[in-house]
């Protein structure tokens, strides 16, 4: 694999995705130092950029011809910052795409209230898109995402936790931005419900598959790839579908392996819950179910015309479930 699958794959979007990023750099500014400190720290700490790219490449996809996708792409943007921001402190995680997380550097306090900064300069910018629909649309997902980390805490050591208690909190964590961010550039672009409907399926079958793999790197991937430390889901307590799977298909010796390690809060032994979820067919599991949703999203755009952005669309459908990072 290239060391940057994604630039050919997204050079359709690359001269939106340069407007996109200047207007990052100008709506993070604050009059307040620190915020710009701290909010510009997370924000340029190497994020792919896939769901304000998913923004503009829908809309686009859609026939849009404007400028508007930009601003909404940026909204998509700080929201899910927002998110990551908060994330790691409730996580107490201490590294983030390969460096120290913004609460480990800058402290839990500031990191929760810059958090605020960039929810409530998204919907300022949301205002100024001037259509109630996004609005709807993107405030109902933040609300979902919310409660979505407020699960995935309520189930931590969860040693009972199930397959679908945990695709679940996939869905409302990551897939119900992707969703979004899809279904409002076709709405910037005039779809009609039908079309809308499309491109949110896209979204959030991306998203599911997107999660699912994350879950899988969480055991099997290079920490050096992926920025964070192999096992982190795991030390934190968060049961995510692989070793979900693996409580339900373990033999009571093999279960003890993983209850044990799950609700500890000492630091566990990855090898050996390693080879439980290896062994119970966890990773082969949560893989295909992972193609599935990727293949989902990708007949989700058989209504829409050829284009780049279509092709483009189709090939992060196609890189969620190959990548390595």
């Amino acid at each position: 694999m290239t060391a940057n699958p994604l630039a050919a794959l997204l050079a359709p979007a690359a001269a939106d995705m340069a407007a996109v990023n200047a207007l990052i750099e100008q709506r993070l500014h604050s009059t307040v130092p620190t915020i710009d400190q701290l909010s510009g720290y997370i924000i340029h700490s190497g994020g792919k950029r896939l769901r304000p790219v998913m923004a503009v490449l829908s809309a686009r996809a859609c026939g849009y011809s404007g400028d508007q996708h930009c601003l909404l792409a940026a909204v998509v943007e700080f929201i899910h910052t927002a998110t990551l921001l908060h994330d790691d402190v409730v996580d107490e995680s201490e590294l983030r795409r390969g460096r120290a997380t913004a609460n480990s550097r800058f402290g839990n306090g500031l990191s929760v209230l810059v958090g605020d900064f960039l929810y409530s300069r998204s919907f300022q910018m949301m205002v100024e898109l001037g259509s109630k629909e996004v609005m709807d649309v993107l405030a109902t997902a933040t609300n979902q995402i919310s409660e979505g980390e407020v699960l995935q805490y309520l189930n931590r050591r969860n040693v009972d936790a199930t397959p679908e208690q945990c695709l679940a909190i996939a869905r409302s964590k990551t897939a119900t931005l992707f969703e979004a961010a899809a279904r409002c550039g076709a709405l910037l672009a005039g779809q009609d419900r039908a079309g809308q409907d499309a491109l949110g399926d896209y979204g959030l079958h991306f998203g599911l598959a997107y999660q699912l793999v994350d879950d899988l790197l969480d055991y099997r991937g290079d920490a050096a790839r992926i920025g964070k430390n192999l096992g982190d889901d795991l030390a934190e307590g968060s049961p995510t579908l692989p070793l979900a799977y693996a409580l339900q298909a373990a033999d009571p010796q093999q279960a003890r392996v993983l209850r044990s390690a799950l609700g500890e809060d000492g630091e566990p032994d990855f090898a050996a819950v390693l080879a439980v979820i290896e062994s119970t067919g966890a990773i082969a599991y949560t893989a295909g179910l992972a193609q599935t949703h990727a293949e989902r999203a990708q007949a989700a755009l058989s209504g829409l015309p050829d284009s780049p952005a279509r092709a483009a669309l189709q090939g992060l459908a196609r890189f969620a479930v190959s990548r390595d990072f």
